[in-house]
This record gives structure tokens, C-alpha cells and sequence, in this order.
């Protein structure tokens, strides 16, 4: 009853029809879609280098964010809701209230729009599709589906998994001016300080998991006095050599174990006594 294509096709719209007066049938419904167009407002097209939905899940955006996109371009539902299940865009869509004009392909919102949908994601499923990118960098014994459930409402495509995990797998090489934060009010030799302190606490631990640590750290805090930023600041810089990580100080010793999260430790206070 309906024929749905692109809006270049509207001049030989007269032309089907006599074809199919010709042949006695009944003429169909037109809906002619906006075209989609890049930044440059040129028609999306492969021969351009423009990506196919093939190649938008090689590049880690899953099926159902893609469907959600593309299906608001040109058509804007009448409550401005913007994040649909596929039954229910199903029941939403309307063709009559599709734009005449072009529409953006804008790749910045469908990073957003898919990073939504990571984090509304069964988690079993998300681990299943985030393993081999995490197994990418991470190739010691660790536990991958920790690091999954670190990564899971911090990125918007599959692939920015790499640089957000890639210290677990070595201590990168680090500046020490990462140690000072005006909002924590630490600084390299405040951080040398707690690090010395805190380290035969951790030595003495034998739980090494997320909470055990976190009180572990809270009990050092309370004894002097201090915010726990002042000292999460540090062991977390310390255990990772990285300014912005997907967890926090005691979510990441957990993964690494005792043994790794000591060592790196003591390197920081090496690095700080320097």
C-alpha cells in the first residue's frame, strides 16, 4: 500500500504512476524520505567513505542504537522522547510527522545515544560483546567481568574500552605533577606522605576486596583527620599512572590483588622521594 524511498525520487513519482495506470493497478502511497546528509551537507554515500550500518557495528555501536538514530532522523516524535525500544518506535513512528528538509547524520549524538544504551544493557550480554576488546590489552589473570562492570556506564562505543583499561595491564609511565589536585588539596609531598602511611595498612590486609579496602583506608582517614579524596587521590594515581581511570582507588586494587597493587604503590613513593 506504501512505497518508502528517498526523496530524490520524487520528480519520477509521475512517471510510476502512469505505469501502474498502465497496468491497472491500484497507485500506491508515496513516502518520500529526507535525505541524510554528512556535516558538509552531502548525501551520505559509501563511494564517499560515508559508513554503512555494517560498518558503524565493526566500529562497536550496537544494532538497536543505530535502528533508534537513524529512525530520528527526519522524524521527530511528539513528546521529544528520544531513546526507544524497537517495539516501541514501533507504535511512535509516524510518517506524516517526518521533516521535508535533510537530515545531519550527526556522529557525536549516536556515541551518546549508543553509550546509553551500553548502560541500560543486560550485563551479561555487554560482557559478551566487551570481552575481546578487553582481552585486547588486559592479558594477565584477571577478573575481566570487574573491569567490564568498571567500563560499562563510562564509555559510548566498545573500542573506547581500550584506553580506559590499558594500565591494568602495565603501570604506564607517569608524571609525578599528576599527584597534585587543588580540589583534593594533596601535592607531591603530602602524597608521598600518605602513600608511606597507608602502605603497611595495605601490607597488613588480607582482604583485598572492594569494601575491606575501602575501610581499611576509611579507618587511616578517621585516624587523621582528613577527606577521603586526600588519600584516594594518591593510591588511586599511584595504582593506575593515570589522571582519569573507570574506577576508584579501592575498586582497582581489588582487580589488580595485593601483591601488584603493593608493588605499584611502593613505585610511587620511589618515584615521589626521588
Amino acid at each position: 500500500t506504501h512505497v518508502v524511498r528517498g526523496n530524490e525520487y520524487l520528480s519520477s513519482a509521475p512517471k510510476y504512476n502512469r505505469l501502474y495506470e498502465a497496468f491497472g493497478w491500484d497507485v500506491p502511497t508515496y513516502v518520500h524520505c529526507p535525505l541524510i546528509t554528512d556535516e558538509n551537507h552531502k548525501k551520505l554515500s559509501k563511494r564517499c567513505g560515508h559508513s554503512s550500518y555494517e560498518d558503524l557495528l565493526e566500529q562497536g555501536f550496537v544494532s538497536e542504537a543505530v535502528v533508534n538514530y537513524v529512525a530520528l532522523l527526519g522524524w521527530c516524535p511528539e513528546d521529544n522522547q528520544e531513546i526507544f525500544s524497537l517495539d516501541e518506535l514501533v507504535k511512535a513512528f509516524d510518517y506524516r510527522h517526518m521533516s521535508k528538509s535533510p537530515a545531519v547524520f550527526d556522529v557525536v549524538k549516536l556515541r551518546w545515544m549508543n553509550g546509553e544504551y551500553l548502560k541500560a544493557m543486560d550485563f551479561d550480554r555487554f560482557y559478551e560483546m566487551a570481552e575481546p576488546y578487553i582481552k585486547e590489552v588486559v592479558t594477565k589473570d584477571y577478573d575481566l567481568k570487574k573491569i567490564a562492570a568498571l567500563v560499562k556506564t563510562r564509555i559510548e562505543v566498545f573500542p573506547d574500552i581500550r584506553e580506559q583499561i590499558d594500565f591494568f595491564e602495565e603501570l604506564p609511565e607517569y608524571d609525578t605533577a599528576m599527584y597534585c589536585h587543588k580540589k583534593m588539596k594533596t601535592d607531591e609531598e603530602k602524597s608521598l606522605e600518605v602513600l608511606r602511611d597507608i602502605l603497611p595498612v595495605l601490607e597488613a590486609q588480607d582482604d583485598f576486596s572492594n569494601d575491606a579496602l575501602f575501610a581499611a583506608l576509611k579507618g587511616y582517614v578517621d585516624a587523621k583527620g582528613c577527606k577521603v579524596g586526600f588519600v584516594m587521590w594518591p593510591v588511586r594515581t599511584a595504582v593506575s599512572g593515570r589522571q582519569n581511570t573507570p574506577g576508584g582507588a579501592t575498586e582497582i586494587m581489588e582487580i589488580l590483588g595485593k601483591e601488584e597493587s603493593l608493588r605499584r604503590i611502593r613505585r610511587g613513593i620511589e618515584l615521589l622521594s626521588r
